[in-house]
């Protein structure tokens, strides 16, 4: 009984050389994989970042040109509701149909809308703050780019479409989101 339990063949007591590629090789493969996804999950969290912060930017943007809207519609000094539409109509002229505000003068002056020549309109961050001028060498350029526009195109006078839109550069692509706003002149005279 003891000879039929007794194993004779000396190949049986392991594994054979290719039984050891073969685990080596599917092992290898899952871990590839597994930090492929891995890599895959990081890619899409930073783009998922840059998107919050292209919202949060772009939606700045539009409560701007609200607040100028309310500024010269509330405050006499300012102009008025026609003086606004001036003021954005500039954004509308020429090659480069879009402006920028700067930040830095927005509870001092209302007149911080700019035209956007070249890459005037990139964003630097300080300290966690947006600008839209370089105005240290502690800032950095955020790799943001935030335009604002308007459009009257079949609206009446009292009506202006404005909008407002973040680029930035990621990986291989360039992105952007856009915002727009409807904005009514809501003081009757």
């Amino acid at each position: 009984m003891k000879s039929f339990f007794k194993k004779n063949n000396k190949f049986t007591a392991g594994f054979t050389l290719v039984e050891t590629l073969i685990a080596i090789s599917i092992f290898s493969m899952s871990l590839v994989a597994l930090m492929s996804i891995l890599g895959g999950g990081i890619s899409d969290t930073n783009y998922a970042k840059q998107k919050i912060i292209a919202s949060y930017l772009a939606q700045e943007g539009i409560e701007s040109i609200r607040n100028m809207r309310d500024s010269y519609v509330l405050y006499p000094a300012n102009g008025n509701w026609n003086s606004f539409r001036t003021q954005l109509t500039s954004c509308n002229q020429g090659d480069n149909k879009e402006c920028g505000f700067d930040n830095s003068v927005l509870s001092t002056n209302s007149n911080f809308i700019f035209k956007c020549p070249g890459d005037q309109c990139k964003l630097y961050i300080d300290n966690g703050k947006y600008h839209t001028y370089d105005i240290s060498s502690a800032n950095t350029d955020s790799g943001f780019v935030r335009k604002i526009w308007m459009d009257t195109t079949g609206l009446g006078q009292d009506e202006v479409k404005t909008y407002s839109k973040v680029e930035w550069t990621q990986g291989s692509g360039t992105y952007s989101i856009i915002f727009s706003e409807n904005l009514f002149n809501w003081v009757e005279l």
